[in-house]
């Protein structure tokens, strides 16, 4: 088990790197009039749509949709929509939107109609840094025309409510350096405030949870062993239930391994009966162009499998297909 994490936590010290590179000899104009004759008259050309869409940055694609405008008077998004639909549209509809954008929306819609999404708002919430975060927050106003926070607080409640909120402040100490008398310190805290004690005071987890680097905090989960032999996930998961242990648990699953953590979420969309293709095109529009080589790694040496091999047998046609492109 040592082994396994120690591996897990050394691909997460790796330099990030997606799978989506900087076209070369990259035209915008010349990939808009691709794109306006793949969809124009009758049938739609989505292998040529597939091509364009996986072989660019987002920064190109948001280059190609001004240039589609400004071509054509007509919007990329809309005249695609028109012409592709199901899964294989809402994942062309996902990479065309700019990340901080599209991470708003997730949110929004995590929160729209009836019931919550607490999933989507956790795998977000506790995965993206502080800059993301901050994007988000000014995105999502401009969006909807609410703050990010008042929006949590209206859908969510009690102590998963307050740490939605503070992960979505963007304040976590994103220094290297580590204080190991803190580390010792802080696993007291938490043994006292779970195992130590009757009841669980979930203040202490939050304090130390959200705002301690994920340096610290892995330094801290080794204290935490020493203290009485058990992992930090295993007493998370023996003191909290619900969405409140599933947070918990995903912040512990970051810190140790970002995109370990996405490999688990990935795993988890497409495993049993049915995939759950919302969150399958969340976690593969999102970390693309991101950490997906990580991601692929970390699936590999968890699941001792391939991603590609999972999505091949979970997905069907031009869907697949893309989904294939971007890893």
């Amino acid at each position: 088990m040592l082994q396994f994490l120690v591996q897990l936590e050394d691909i997460g010290q790796e330099q990030s790197s997606g799978c989506i590179i900087h076209g070369h000899n990259f035209k915008p104009d010349e990939d808009a009039e691709l794109l306006r004759e793949a969809v124009k008259g009758f049938g739609t050309d989505e292998d040529l749509i597939i091509r364009i869409i996986s072989g660019r940055t987002n920064k190109q694609r948001q280059e190609i949709k001004n240039s589609y405008k400004q071509l054509f008077g007509r919007d990329l998004d809309d005249d695609l929509d028109g012409d592709l639909s199901g899964d294989f549209n809402t994942l062309v509809q996902a990479l065309l939107d700019p990340p901080r954008a599209y991470d708003a929306k997730c949110l929004h819609k995590a929160m729209s109609g009836v019931g919550t999404n607490e999933t989507a708002l956790t795998e977000i919430l506790c995965s993206r840094d502080n800059r993301e975060i901050r994007q988000i927050r000014t995105v999502y106003k401009k969006l909807y025309e609410v703050e990010l926070e008042a929006a949590l607080e209206g859908d969510t409640g009690g102590d998963f409510r307050r740490l939605m909120v503070a992960l979505s402040n963007g304040d976590r100490d994103e220094s290297t350096d580590i204080d190991m008398r803190e580390a010792v310190r802080d696993a007291e805290n938490l043994y006292n405030a779970g195992e130590g004690r009757a009841g669980t005071d979930e203040e202490q987890f939050n304090k130390i949870f959200c705002k301690k680097s994920y340096a610290q905090l892995r330094a801290t989960f080794t204290e935490y062993y020493r203290l009485g032999s058990k992992d930090i996930s295993e007493a998370i998961s023996d003191e909290f239930s619900g969405d409140m242990k599933q947070a918990f648990l995903a912040i512990v699953h970051v810190a140790r391994c970002r995109p370990g953590f996405f490999a688990m979420r990935l795993h988890k969309a497409m495993r049993g009966l049915g995939t759950n293709d919302h969150a399958l095109i969340r976690l593969v529009a999102s970390r693309s162009e991101a950490d997906m080589q990580q991601v692929k790694k970390s699936f590999n040496l968890i699941y001792n499998a391939g991603l590609s091999e999972f999505i091949e047998d979970d997905t069907s046609g031009d869907y697949r297909k893309l989904l294939l492109e971007l890893l």
